[in-house]
């Protein structure tokens, strides 16, 4: 554990160095703290969710591993994450699924109300925090076949479209009682294991649900909409009826939001590319931050080339654009330290994105001073980022550099690993 002293010694070098480049790690760091980052829930219990009749989990949702200490209800997953937000710096957001509803009594999707979420709104404010939401089409007897709201059954149509609009009121409630949007993200399972032969069918259903889902105006200032595509999933393999063009082309037409996850794509396909393209088009993004391992793996992300050039597109494009989230769920590591690691990373790529001389870059380009331009993007990579975020870390009051694994190994020995 290093001194306080030392720690800012550090920084004052790393400061001076990067002022050599007139870069200003004071702002940088003040940007920084204002940028919120979307937690998952479901990181802390592999997705299992606290409905009283759940069914397995289904349609490509699968966490995988067995490590001890999962939380077993509401309260323990709350205990959890209150743990996880005093190691993590900066603005943080709760990002819940529909199955984290909080009752004694068995209630069907399609019935579920803001007062099933009234505990995490109770704790949301006493935390100074803010809630994100998202419909939870997957795991339930009625989404068996992996088709939801894309179904040629008029009544398992019926009872989707109905969750999803319960889940809008919700968000819009949890928005309202917050002061900040509610960002409610839209992911069907939906599709085929082999030969399909009607597609276009299958994609008009769904147009007519998603409508019927989001007929009713509610605020901006209360929720978003955004809608979330996939390449496909397991037992949907030859038709995922939700694609990336379908989904593009639904939030174009209807001014929602586009979800991009990480790893919903082909493997060579990046998200940070499509960032700029998008933000074209719509006046907001959402992401999921993930990390695909050959596929939608959804591993705790790494400070990888990938999540660097996300965060950099994020800042280039306009912060106030683009909401993050996280999408992963690890269950072979303790899951504090998977929400720790994970969000960590994402700062410390924010951080260095707002480290970037992106103007002097641009000139760099604009000129045809490619060699230049290469020089610095290579440059910039040695400098002590390191230093700049330990302090961000000592100014926030969390733990620094590796001591945030301390506290979660004394706190699993002394909760998580009291649970059966």
């Amino acid at each position: 554990m290093r001194s306080v002293k030392r720690i800012e010694q550090d920084y004052a070098a790393a400061k001076a160095r990067y002022a050599e480049m007139k870069l200003d790690t004071d702002a940088a760091l003040a940007a920084l703290e204002k940028i919120p980052v979307s937690i998952h829930c479901w990181q802390g219990d592999d997705v299992g969710g606290f409905e009283k009749d759940a069914g397995g989990t289904s349609g490509g949702i699968l966490s995988t591993g067995n490590y001890p200490g999962r939380a077993r209800n509401a309260a323990e997953l709350r205990m959890d994450l209150d743990k996880a937000f005093s190691l993590i710096p900066g603005a943080k957001r709760l990002n819940l699924h529909a199955i984290y509803l909080d009752t004694d009594k068995a209630v069907d999707r399609n019935k579920i109300t803001p007062e099933h979420f009234r505990s995490w709104i109770d704790w949301a404010k006493a935390r100074k925090t803010a809630l994100d939401f998202n419909p939870s089409y997957f795991g339930h007897p009625k989404a068996a076949s992996n088709l939801t709201l894309s179904s040629p059954d008029a009544g398992i149509r019926r009872f989707w479209i109905e969750h999803g609009i319960a889940c809008r009121k919700i968000a819009a409630a949890l928005g309202a009682a917050q002061g900040s949007p509610c960002i409610m993200n839209t992911w069907i399972p939906d599709g085929f294991k082999d030969v399909t032969v009607d597609r276009g069918g299958a994609r008009r259903r769904l147009i007519k649900s998603l409508d019927a889902v989001f007929a009713e105006k509610l605020p901006a200032t209360h929720m978003r909409d955004a809608v979330e595509s996939k390449l496909f999933g397991i037992g949907v393999e030859t038709c995922t009826v939700g694609s990336n063009e379908f989904y593009l082309g639904y939030a174009v037409k209807n001014s929602l939001l586009l979800c991009l996850d990480a790893g919903h794509f082909h493997p060579t396909e990046v998200i940070s590319d499509k960032i700029s393209a998008v933000l074209l088009f719509l006046d907001e993004i959402l992401l999921h931050v993930s990390r695909p391992v050959r596929w939608d793996s959804d591993h705790v992300v790494l400070f990888d080339d990938e999540l660097q050039a996300i965060a950099r597109e994020i800042i280039r494009n306009g912060v106030r654009r683009v909401h993050i989230g996280l999408d992963y769920f690890d269950a072979t590591i303790n899951r504090i330290a998977a929400w720790a690691i994970g969000s960590r990373n994402m700062q410390k790529a924010l951080l260095a994105a707002l480290l970037e001389p992106s103007a002097e870059l641009v000139e760099m380009e604009k000129k045809f001073s490619n060699s230049r331009k290469l020089a610095l993007t290579e440059e910039l990579k040695m400098l002590p980022l390191g230093a700049v975020y330990d302090y961000f870390c000592l100014r926030q009051g969390v733990p620094v550099s590796m001591d945030y694994m301390d506290e979660i190994e004394l706190y699993e020995k002394q909760i998580q690993s009291k649970r059966s």
